[in-house]
């Protein structure tokens, strides 16, 4: 039986993506075990509406944004208002966390899970997706100065946590507090 274009479409959407977007469910909801359930609901709406997914002028995008709904009704459901923190690139599958990074990537993922759902979203899409100010605002459904705030405020929060948590090792405590006020005179020069 030939593969109809439409199936076809959507099956390379889901092998191109479903990865990222589990990923991205993890790290929003600080919970890895739900994750892949929660990209395989979304990719269930997705599926469910993916003409109008498809036509969208960047189907990532509105994948993302569903993803993002998903998660904040998961959320929502299991009463979580959970804490966290501003990711670096010690999150994306291209930079592999080296023996010495263990323990900081443990620190900032469970300072992640502390951010409110909003801060951590914000901060999740901007800083381990790349996303723009206004495509986070767009997946979010909020303003971009909306954006700004709950980023910068999870950005320092995040240091801030960090800097008081588990970090025992000054090199590690001095590399978070780097990264953040990097990151600040980064967004301050913008």
């Amino acid at each position: 039986m030939p593969v109809r274009p439409r199936e076809h479409a959507f099956h390379l959407f889901f092998e191109t993506h479903h990865v990222e977007l589990a990923r991205m469910a993890s790290l929003i909801t600080g919970d890895q075990s739900v994750a892949d359930d929660l990209a395989a609901d979304a990719l269930a709406e997705i599926w469910r509406y993916w003409d109008r997914v498809n036509a969208a002028d960047d189907p990532l995008a509105y994948a993302r944004g569903v993803l993002v709904n998903v998660a904040r009704n998961w959320n929502r459901k299991n009463g979580l208002e959970q804490r966290g923190a501003r990711l670096t690139s010690l999150f994306r599958r291209e930079s592999p966390i080296t023996e010495t990074d263990v323990p900081f990537a443990l620190d900032v993922r469970a300072a992640l899970a502390r951010l409110p759902y909003r801060r951590r979203a914000c901060v999740v899409l901007r800083y381990a997706f790349d996303l723009s100010e206004r495509e986070v605002a767009e997946i979010l459904g909020i303003s971009v100065g909306t954006v700004k705030s709950q980023t910068s405020r999870g950005a320092a929060q995040l240091a801030e946590l960090i800097s008081q948590d588990h970090l025992g090792e000054p090199e590690l405590r001095r590399a978070v507090l780097t990264r953040a006020a990097r990151h600040s005179e980064l967004e301050a020069g913008r």
